[in-house]
C-alpha cells in the first residue's frame, strides 16, 4: 500500500560537522545521492549546492546507457547503475529491481522539505516506497559530532508474499583522485596487517564468511589520494559495524567514480520476510580525514562521546591464563593474587578451566557450573581473597560454545549448530551453540546470571573460539549466523541489564572480534592472543585505527613469549604494553625480585600516565625508517604528551638522524625529556640533548614537528618512552 505522505519536493541537505560537509541531493523523489562528502565547504546557498550537484554530472560515455548515471546511496540498478546494486532480493524472481521513490524526509526527528536544509551533526531519515515491488525503504544517514559519518537501510516487505532478501549494500562515492587502497589482512596471532594497492578498475571486495569478525578483516577499507600518510593526503574509508558475515569493498567502473561501500553478508535464505516484516542493516560508518590519523580520530572521538564508553580509569588487570593456563590449583592462584595486589594489580581474572570436567579444551564448553573436584569449596574463597585485596574479581566464559563432550551437548544435541543432518567439522575441539534457540539461550542466560548472583564478579573475559562453519539451525538445517549473532548480542545486552556494573571484554580467539557492533555492548577487545611485543608493536598501531587506546587489551607477557618463543627484556614489553589498557599475563611467581620491583614501577607509571593515554588525540609520526615508529598521545588541549620511540630493528644507516613529534601546538614551547622507569636499558647512547640531568631540550611545536630531535642509539627491539610538557 503507498504511503500517503505526499510528493516531496525536490531538497538539498547540507550537514557539516568537525571539518566535514555531506551534501545530500533528493531531488524528483529519487533515492539520497551524494553530492560532496569530505573537507567542509563552510555556508551553503541553494544556489551553491544545486551548481556543485550540476558540476558533479558526468558525461554519457559511449555504447552505456543515455544521460548521467545517479548513484544513490542505496545504489539502484534502474538509474543505469552497473555495479554492486544496494538492493539485491526477490519475491519469486520478481520484484527484484525496486524502483523507489522518497515520500517523507526526517531531520533529528522532524519532517522536512523543499530548497536548501542546513544542519550540524544531524540524523537525517529518508522514507520510500515502490508499489510495484511491494517494499518500503527507510534510509538513515548521520553526520556525528566527530565527523564520522554512518548510514543503515530499513528494508519492509508490505504484500502477503515472501520477500528473500539477500543483501542491502549501503555505498559512498570518493573522488577520482583516491586512488590507492588500505585496508588489513591478518591470522591468529597477527591480526591487523596492513596491506596496501592501487585502485583499479573492477571490484576489491573483503567478504568476512566466518560468522564473526575475522583476525583477516578489512576492519576499514580505505582509498586516498596517493601517498596518504598518518598525517597527510586525503583518505576515505568505511567499517561495517557488525559481528557477524560481511562485507567491505571498493568498486571503480569502466565509467563514473569509484565508490566505497559495504554490509551484511548474508546466507541464502537468512533472512526472508513476511508482510509487515522488515531487514534492518548494520550501521555502516564512514570517516573522512586529512591523513589515517585524521581519520582515526573521527572514530576515536565517536566511541568517547558514547554514554557508555568507560569513563573510570582502566583498572591494571591480571589474567591468569598464560600463568597456569588449566592447572588451577586453588593455593597457587590465592599466591598469585597476593602478589597481584603487592604490586598494584587492580583486577584478577580467572580464565578458562574453572567448570565441569574442564582439564583441557575437549572438554566441558556449555556446563557453566563450579567443578567440585578442583573447587571443593567453590569459587568464593578465590573472590573473597581477590576482593579483599583491593582489586576486582573477573572470570572467563564461551557462552556461544559447546563441547560435544558436556553434559549440556549429551542433553541437547539439537542445540548445535548443523546443517544437511550433520555436525560441522570441530574447531578447536567445539561445536557452536545455537543462541537462536530460545531455549538454548535461556539456558545460558541462566546458567551465567546464577554465576554472576554467587559472587562479586565485576568483569567477563567473553571468548569466541572458533569459526561458523556450516551454521545452520535445527531441524531445518536453515543458515543461521544471522540470528546466531543478533542473539549473542541479545545476550550481552541483557547481562549488562541485570549488572549495569559489569565489563565484558570481546576476545575472540585473540583479535576476531574487533568491529564497532560488538563494543556497542563490551567494554575492551583482546587485540590478539600473541603479546609478543615486537608483534604487538604493528598490532597496536594498526587496530587503533579504529579503536583507541583504552579500548583496546594490552598485556606483559613472560620472558619468553609462549606464542612465538621470542626473549625480551622487561621494559620492552611493558613499555609497548602501556599504551592501551594495560595488564599483565605472567606467572608472577617466576618473576625475579628485580623484575618484580621494576614491574610496579611500570605499573605506577601507568596509573600515573593513563588518563593522557586513554583521553588524548592519537599520534602516529610517518615512517622516517622502517626500523623505528614513534607513536603517541597528545592531550586534547596540547598541553602535554607522551611519546613511545620503537626500535623495531637495526637501521641501514648509522647515526639514524632527527624524529619529528607532530600534532603540537606549533606557538607553544615545550619540554621534551626521556622517561626512565625500572634498571636501564642495555645498548643505549643517549644524545647531546638529553642534558647531563635527563631533564631534556625546550623547542616550539612547530619546531618539533618540522625539524626534530635526534634519536638515541639503541638496540632492536627496545621502546624510549619521551614525556612533553608545556614549558
Amino acid at each position: 500500500m503507498t504511503p500517503a505522505d505526499g510528493v516531496v519536493a525536490d531538497t538539498f541537505i547540507h550537514l557539516s560537522a568537525a571539518g566535514v560537509s555531506l551534501v545530500l541531493d533528493v531531488t524528483e523523489q529519487r533515492l539520497p545521492s551524494i553530492v560532496h562528502w569530505g573537507a567542509d565547504l563552510g555556508a551553503q546557498t541553494i544556489d551553491d549546492v544545486a551548481a556543485l550537484a550540476l558540476a558533479g554530472v558526468e558525461p554519457s560515455s559511449g555504447n552505456v546507457v543515455d544521460g548521467a548515471v545517479r548513484v544513490a546511496v542505496v545504489p539502484e540498478h534502474h538509474a543505469g547503475w552497473e555495479g554492486k546494486p544496494g538492493i539485491v532480493g526477490h519475491r519469486d524472481g520478481t520484484a527484484w529491481s525496486p524502483r523507489f521513490a522518497v515520500h517523507r524526509i526526517e531531520l533529528d526527528g522532524a519532517t522536512v522539505g523543499g530548497g536548501l536544509i542546513e544542519a550540524g551533526a544531524a540524523l537525517v531519515a529518508v522514507h520510500a516506497h515502490d508499489p510495484v515491488a511491494g517494499l518500503s525503504l527507510t534510509l538513515e544517514l548521520e553526520l556525528l559530532e566527530s565527523g564520522l559519518l554512518r548510514a543503515r537501510a530499513d528494508l519492509r516487505n508490505d504484500v502477503a508474499r515472501v520477500y528473500t532478501v539477500g543483501d542491502v549494500n549501503l555505498a559512498f562515492p570518493v573522488p577520482v583522485r583516491a586512488r590507492e587502497v588500505l585496508d588489513f589482512a591478518g591470522r591468529w596471532s597477527r591480526e591487523r596487517v596492513p596491506q596496501r594497492h592501487d585502485l583499479v578498475v573492477g571490484i576489491h571486495e573483503r567478504e568476512g564468511r566466518k560468522g564473526r569478525t575475522g583476525p583477516d578483516a578489512a576492519t576499514v577499507l580505505s582509498v586516498g589520494t596517493r601517498g596518504f600518510e598518518f598525517s597527510s593526503g586525503e583518505v576515505w574509508g568505511v567499517h561495517v559495524g557488525f559481528s557477524g558475515n560481511h562485507r567491505h569493498y571498493v568498486e571503480q567502473l569502466s565509467t563514473g567514480s569509484p565508490v566505497i561501500g559495504g554490509g551484511e553478508l548474508l546466507l541464502p535464505g537468512e533472512v526472508r520476510l513476511a508482510q509487515g516484516e522488515s531487514y534492518r542493516s548494520p550501521w555502516v560508518y564512514a570517516a573522512y580525514g586529512d591523513g589515517l590519523d585524521a581519520q582515526a580520530h573521527r572514530f576515536h572521538r565517536f566511541l568517547r562521546a558514547r554514554a557508555s564508553h568507560p569513563t573510570r580509569p582502566r583498572p591494571v588487570t591480571l589474567n591468569v591464563w598464560e600463568a597456569v593456563y588449566f592447572d588451577h590449583d586453588v593455593l597457587r592462584l590465592l599466591d598469585l593474587a597476593d602478589r597481584a595486589a603487592a604490586l598494584g594489580v587492580e583486577r584478577f581474572v580467572l580464565d578458562d578451566g574453572w567448570f565441569l570436567g574442564r582439564r583441557d579444551d575437549t572438554i566441558g564448553l556449555g556446563d557453566w557450573t563450579v567443578d567440585r573436584d578442583v573447587w571443593p569449596d567453590g569459587l568464593g574463597p578465590l573472590v573473597e581473597r581477590v576482593t579483599a585485596l583491593g582489586m576486582e574479581f573477573g572470570l572467563w566464559f564461551e557462552p556461544e560454545m559447546v563441547n560435544e563432550e558436556s553434559e549440556l551437548a549429551r542433553a541437547h544435541p539439537e542445540w548445535m549448530m548443523q546443517t544437511g543432518g550433520r555436525l560441522p567439522i570441530r574447531g578447536r575441539n567445539q561445536q557452536v551453540l545455537n543462541l537462536g534457540i530460545p531455549a538454548a539461550f535461556e539456558h545460558v542466560l541462566a546458567d551465567m546470571t546464577a554465576i554472576l548472583e554467587a559472587h562479586d564478579i565485576a568483569y567477563i573475559k567473553w571468548d569466541h573460539n572458533r569459526d561458523l562453519i556450516d551454521a545452520g539451525t535445527a531441524p531445518s538445517g536453515a543458515a543461521g549466523v544471522h540470528e546466531q549473532t543478533l542473539a549473542a548480542y541479545r545476550l550481552m545486552d541483557e547481562l549488562k541489564r541485570r549488572f549495569p556494573d559489569l565489563e565484558i571484554e570481546s576476545c575472540s580467539s585473540g583479535g576476531a572480534r574487533v568491529d564497532l557492533g560488538v563494543i556497542e555492548r563490551t567494554d575492551r577487545v583482546w587485540v590478539s592472543d600473541c603479546i609478543d611485543p615486537l608483534e604487538r608493536q604493528q598490532m597496536m598501531r594498526w587496530t587503533m585505527q579504529l579503536m583507541p587506546a583504552e579500548l583496546l587489551g594490552s598485556h606483559i607477557g613472560a620472558t619468553v613469549n609462549h606464542t612465538t618463543g621470542r626473549t625480551h627484556e622487561l621494559s620492552f614489553r611493558a613499555a609497548t604494553a602501556l599504551f592501551g589498557h594495560f595488564g599483565i599475563e605472567w606467572d608472577l611467581a617466576k618473576a625475579t625480585a628485580r623484575e618484580s620491583a621494576d614491574l610496579a614501577a611500570w605499573i605506577d607509571v601507568y596509573k600515573a600516565h593513563r588518563g593522557l593515554l586513554h583521553s588524548g588525540d592519537m599520534m602516529r609520526a610517518d615512517t622516517i625508517d622502517p626500523a623505528v615508529q614513534v607513536t603517541g598521545a597528545i592531550a586534547q588541549d596540547r598541553s602535554e604528551a607522551l611519546v613511545f620511540l620503537a626500535f623495531l630493528d637495526r637501521p641501514t644507516v648509522s647515526p639514524r638522524g632527527r624524529f619529528t613529534i607532530p600534532g603540537l601546538d606549533p606557538d607553544r614551547r615545550y619540554r621534551v625529556a626521556p622517561v626512565s622507569v625500572g634498571t636501564p636499558d642495555d645498548g643505549r647512547a643517549d644524545p647531546a640533548w638529553y642534558g647531563d640531568d635527563g631533564s631534556g631540550v625546550v623547542l616550539s611545536g612547530r619546531a618539533l614537528a618540522s625539524a626534530g630531535v635526534h634519536l638515541p642509539g639503541s638496540f632492536p627491539e627496545h621502546v624510549v618512552i619521551y614525556r612533553i610538557t608545556t614549558e
